[in-house]
């Protein structure tokens, strides 16, 4: 807990109470899904991002809520339009799912959305959770920011830090839950029911790669998924696919040509060069119509996906593009 509350302070400049306001979680998928747990009741809603990482809209689901999708498209920077809710959706929703840098589409937050977002969910009574795996994971300069920085938002928020892919430690399932102390109390009333907590080395491991020391390999990481999103999305660009390099995340997020579904193109791009994408309407409704890869292959397979994409798409279907 200390550790991250250091980490806070000096990474966003956000005071974080280490008694009360951080409590360890065993990654973020499991303290997302618990969330819904601890706060959605039936008939409850969960305002969710359309598209999104699944979590959001099949866990409160399984908690016998509903979820609320909110469209992500390009045209907005892939913001949520809080404004669009309908009134009968505002006052039965209880979550507020928020994720930047985002998953899938590499979106980062448009400037003065975070405020928005405070001041919808004071007048609406909603807790916001902010979905922050992939703020250590950018690009071309970009520093991505806390939504606990925005004035406020420790009053109508937490947000969800993952080291999973930042900091390479997918399956340590180390992650933490900071913000408001109410709504973090009521999680943890929850999660002492489920688990019995985190692995002590791990909580080592991960407070050392908080630690000033974990700032180089952390960047070493970013300059890694850079070099490949640019492998990536030079390769796109050669079999006619227009796609804006994303400034975060482990993504490339693209539109399919025309004349093809999501699920069509992800199916011949399968079959004439035997590379998988995934569809974007995996990840809602408003995933229609693009496609997303993932960088997290190693740089020789990539590099071999790439010239594989070049030879078999590069001709007459990426001319038609």
């Amino acid at each position: 807990r200390e550790g991250v509350s250091a980490f806070y302070e000096r990474r966003f400049g956000v005071t974080l109470d280490p008694a009360t306001e951080v409590v360890p979680a065993l990654g973020a998928k499991e303290c997302i899904f618990n969330l819904n747990l601890a706060f959605l009741d039936p008939d409850d809603l969960a305002l969710a991002a359309d598209p999104g990482y699944p979590v959001y809209t099949g866990g409160p689901l399984l908690a016998g809520a509903e979820p609320f999708l909110m469209p992500l498209v390009p045209e907005r920077g892939f913001a949520p339009e809080l404004s669009a809710i309908p009134a009968d959706a505002r006052e039965r929703a209880r979550l507020l799912y928020l994720n930047y840098p985002n998953n899938p589409t590499g979106a980062v937050v448009p400037d003065g959305l975070f405020a928005e977002v405070v001041d919808f969910a004071r007048a609406h009574d909603v807790l916001v959770v902010h979905d922050a795996s992939y703020t250590e994971t950018t690009f071309d300069g970009y520093v991505a920011p806390s939504f606990l920085a925005t004035p406020g938002a420790k009053e109508v928020g937490v947000e969800v830090f993952s080291l999973s892919k930042g900091y390479n430690m997918t399956g340590w399932r180390t992650a933490a839950i900071v913000g408001n102390a109410e709504a973090l109390e009521s999680y943890w009333r929850l999660k002492t029911n489920i688990d019995s907590g985190m692995f002590e080395a791990v909580q080592l491991a991960a407070v050392a790669a908080l630690g000033p020391d974990g700032d180089e390999a952390a960047g070493e990481m970013s300059a890694l998924y850079q070099r490949r999103r640019d492998l990536v999305c030079d390769a796109l660009a050669e079999i006619g696919v227009t796609v804006t390099p994303p400034q975060g995340t482990i993504y490339v997020w693209a539109p399919v040509p025309e004349g093809h579904t999501s699920a069509s193109y992800c199916e011949m791009v399968l079959e004439e060069s035997g590379v998988v994408v995934s569809p974007g309407g995996a990840y809602g409704p408003n995933g229609e119509g693009f496609f997303r890869i993932s960088l997290t292959i190693d740089d020789d397979r990539l590099r071999e996906a790439v010239e594989r994409l070049r030879s078999s798409l590069g001709g007459a279907e990426g001319q038609a593009a």
